[in-house]
Order: structure tokens, then C-alpha cells, then sequence
């Protein structure tokens, strides 16, 4: 079984083109499986600092979240 540093915040940073929850690249990523163990662990001791620099997005609006503003909105218009 091959290590992998993602999280499943499968999401790039358009400004460093890196994922903001691995900091790896798409063709990073993709070729993760084929990469050999050595630049793996190359590429993962580059990955702590790459994060530093990935502007965060804002969290998503949850679906309880969005819903629970609508209901207070649609309170407003009555």
C-alpha cells in the first residue's frame, strides 16, 4: 500500500496551483502511484511548507448552515 498525503479536500489553490488540503500539484497527485517511494518522501517534505503558502478558502456553507439562514430570511419577508 502506497502513503498518501491526501485528506479528501481535493481542491487547488488557483494563485500556487497547490491542493489546499495535501499542498501537492494536479500532476503531482496523478502520478503519485507511479512515483518512486524516494520522491515521495521528497516531494512530502515539501508539502508543510507549500501549505503555508495556499491562500485558505472560506469553509463551504453547510447545508444545515444555508438552510437555517434561508428559514430566518424567509422569516424577515413575513
Amino acid at each position: 500500500m502506497i502513503e498518501s498525503p491526501c485528506i479528501l479536500v481535493c481542491s487547488i489553490d488557483a494563485r500556487t496551483g497547490y491542493c489546499f488540503g495535501c499542498g501537492r500539484t494536479v500532476d503531482e497527485i496523478a502520478a503519485w502511484t507511479m512515483m518512486t517511494p524516494e520522491r515521495r518522501r521528497e516531494i512530502s517534505m515539501e508539502l508543510p511548507a507549500r501549505l503555508e503558502t495556499v491562500e485558505r478558502k472560506p469553509r463551504r456553507e453547510t447545508r444545515r448552515a444555508r438552510m437555517a439562514r434561508e428559514r430566518l430570511t424567509q422569516g424577515d419577508d413575513a
